[in-house]
Order: C-alpha cells, then sequence, then structure tokens
C-alpha cells in the first residue's frame, strides 16, 4: 500500500470544503444552486495543489464540467478519473445540509455519499500519488460533470472531449467494484376525458378514472410479471408510478389526466420496446372500452450497464485492492442508473468503485472518510499500475 501522510490529513480537508457548498440540481429544484462554486472549487484544487492543467466549460450556461489533466510521457494507457458535483434537493433534509458535521466516524451533510465522498477520493489519490512521486506514462484526467441527479449532460459533454483508455466512477459502491447497474425509461401516459357539469354524468367522461386500468397494470407488472424475469447481479425490473396530476375542481368532469412512470430496467430491455408494450394495451383497452382513449411518450431514456468481469480496467482495480489490502474486493452491481453507462457507449470501459456511506437522496445522508481515503489509496495505486 503507498504510504501518504499528506493525503490523509488533506483529504478531511476537501471532504468538508466540498459538502459545505450548495450545489443542488436546478433541474431537479428550480433556483437551486447548480454547481458553479463547486466546479471553480475543484478547478482550483487541481491547479494550486496539483499543478494539473485545468479546463473548466459550461455544458450550459452557469453549469460547467471541469476536466483536469495530468499528462504521461506517451507511452502508457491514459486513465479518467470521474465523478458528478451536483446534489438532490434538500428540502426534506433533517439538520443543516451544508454544514458538513462528523459524529461516530461519519461524515454528514447533503451529498457527502453521492458523491463528493467519491471526488475526494479522487483528490487524495492524486495527492498519494504525487507524495510518491509518480510520474505516468499514461495521461491521467480528472473529469468533474454537472447534471449527473438530472439528465446527464455533463457526462454526454465530457465523452464528447475525451477518449481515454478506461474510467473509474467513483460513485459510492461501499468499496465493491461495480460492475453493472439497471437503466430507467421515464414514461408519461395522458388519458382524455369530456369536461362537462358534475351533475351532467350522461355527457361528463372521468379522465382520471379512466386511468385506473394503467395503475392496475403497473401493479400486475410489479407483481407478477417482473419478479419472473432475473439477472444474475441486478435481480428483477421494476415499475412505479411516480406522479399523477388531472382535474380542474370539484364540480366539473377532469377532462385530462397525465400519469408519470419510471421502469428500472435491465440489459436487453429498451425504451422504445416498453412503449410499444404500452400501446399495444391501451389498444386492447380501447377495443374492450370505447370511451377509453390513452396516449403514451418516452420522455428520457438512459441504457443499464453490465460489462465483462473480465475487462482490463476492472482486473487492474481488483488487483490494485489486493496490492493494498490483502484481500480482493467483491464484484457486484449498483443500485441505480449511473453516468458509466454514458462513458460505455462511448466506447470507454468503465468501472464504479466508492466509499461506504448511507443516505443518497434521504432526508440525512453520510459518508465513511475512514472509507474514503481507502478508496483513494486503491485508485492510486490502479492509476500507479495503468498509467505506468
Amino acid at each position: 500500500m503507498i504510504d501518504s501522510p499528506m493525503a490523509s490529513a488533506r483529504l478531511m480537508t476537501y471532504l468538508k470544503e466540498l459538502v459545505s457548498i450548495d450545489s443542488v440540481n436546478p433541474d431537479l429544484v428550480p433556483g437551486g444552486a447548480g454547481e458553479s462554486r463547486i466546479a471553480a472549487k475543484l478547478a482550483e484544487i487541481c491547479a494550486e495543489d496539483f499543478a494539473l492543467a485545468v479546463e473548466s466549460s459550461a455544458v450550459t450556461p452557469g453549469r460547467p464540467n471541469v476536466i483536469a489533466h495530468w499528462p504521461g510521457s506517451g507511452a502508457g494507457q491514459s486513465l479518467l478519473l470521474t465523478g458528478h458535483m451536483d446534489v438532490v434537493g434538500v428540502a426534506d433534509y433533517r439538520g443543516e445540509p451544508f454544514s458538513p458535521k462528523v459524529r461516530d466516524g461519519r461524515l454528514y451533510g447533503r451529498g457527502a455519499y453521492d458523491m463528493k465522498g467519491g471526488i475526494a477520493a479522487i483528490l487524495a489519490a492524486i495527492c498519494i500519488l504525487q507524495e510518491n512521486d509518480f510520474h505516468p506514462a499514461g495521461d491521467i484526467w480528472l473529469g468533474f460533470v454537472c447534471d449527473e441527479e438530472y439528465a446527464s449532460i455533463g457526462t454526454e459533454a465530457l465523452v464528447q472531449r475525451l477518449r481515454p483508455d478506461a474510467a473509474i466512477l467513483t460513485e459510492p459502491t461501499d468499496e465493491i467494484i461495480s460492475i453493472a447497474h439497471r437503466g430507467f425509461a421515464w414514461v408519461e401516459i395522458s388519458t382524455a376525458g369530456l369536461a362537462a357539469h358534475g351533475s351532467d354524468f350522461v355527457h361528463g367522461r372521468d379522465a382520471i378514472r379512466h386511468m385506473a386500468p394503467i395503475l392496475e397494470r403497473i401493479r400486475s407488472l410489479e407483481e407478477e410479471v417482473y419478479p419472473q424475469i432475473q439477472h444474475p447481479l441486478l435481480g428483477r425490473s421494476s415499475v412505479h408510478a411516480s406522479r399523477i396530476e388531472g382535474g380542474t375542481e370539484w364540480s366539473t368532469y377532469p377532462d385530462s389526466c397525465t400519469l408519470w412512470i419510471e421502469h428500472r430496467t435491465l440489459p436487453g430491455d429498451s425504451g422504445d420496446q416498453i412503449v410499444t408494450d404500452w400501446r399495444d394495451f391501451i389498444r386492447n383497452e380501447k377495443k374492450q372500452r370505447q370511451d377509453f382513449d390513452a396516449t403514451v411518450h418516452l420522455k428520457l431514456e438512459r441504457p443499464p450497464l453490465a460489462i465483462e468481469p473480465t475487462q482490463a480496467i476492472v482486473q487492474a482495480l481488483a488487483t490494485a485492492h489486493t496490492q493494498c489490502f490483502d484481500n480482493p474486493a467483491p464484484i457486484g452491481a449498483s443500485f441505480g442508473w449511473l453516468d458509466s453507462a454514458i462513458l460505455v457507449a462511448a466506447g470507454i470501459p468503465t468501472v464504479i468503485f466508492g466509499p461506504k456511506g448511507h443516505g443518497a437522496h434521504a432526508a440525512e445522508e453520510w459518508v465513511d472518510p475512514a472509507s474514503v481515503e481507502r478508496c483513494a489509496q486503491v485508485i492510486a495505486e490502479c492509476c500507479r499500475r495503468w498509467c505506468s
């Protein structure tokens, strides 16, 4: 294991600085602070602490990516270390979300786990390497991106700029090496009714009531269909109703109702197929009920991920873990969708590895700083091996 007293000392400073910066995604929460302040802090750290070349560019107004470059001598493989800067909202957060506090060996605050702990691990890994006088043969890139919590425009822009030989995404994995995650498809279904006075049952048609077979179909998929289809790492897919909206007032038949549905998908699933299945269901409902009318639209889709454990970057990270701690890291899957799917789709082999903690998107969130340090040591050792 590479020894680095300086990295140990700096890591907690980095972690507290990052968590203290409000970077709520404004596409999730109107008026959210966005990533400009945390991007400026990361650019400053990379330039001043590590003497790296830094590029900060707006993906959309006020929302930049930060790319830092540690050039190699030209003889080795390149590696990207990446993570997202944005966090979800804090309306239901218990306590002060951007005043990081340490209790019982845990650092609390919004984004501590998802995923400023992972970003701090990247910074500490670079500190470890430089303190031990490492000189890479292959380029090392740091990519800190915006907007992962909504539409991932940051990583979509990143892969237009960089094509390294491999990447490590430091999303929280509780120190497992993650090689798979589910995708998602956001589907919007609208039913049509006919507005009329509440007493006019002859002409009024209730669009909200017409959503009932759609909701029943969700129940059937969730309880009867999807449990029968299992992935060895990811288990089953899922579907739920996320939001419903319809009607105007007490005494009027609603002429429209809209339901927002999220499907969590497995390798082999596609948003187009999900929409086709919904349209087939709606067509059958229309045959049975002449007054039934509904439309379906795919609003956003992100693909699932499953990479082979034999891929070189997976093996390099596993070897680094064994070198650091004399035991192999478990290989498994991540809980939610991650930017790794975009990286892999762009032809960049990617593995996910990050610290222990709890509370992503929850009312209380924490990361284990000791775990962040262990991740930094493994990442540094992987860089040393991959980029030599």
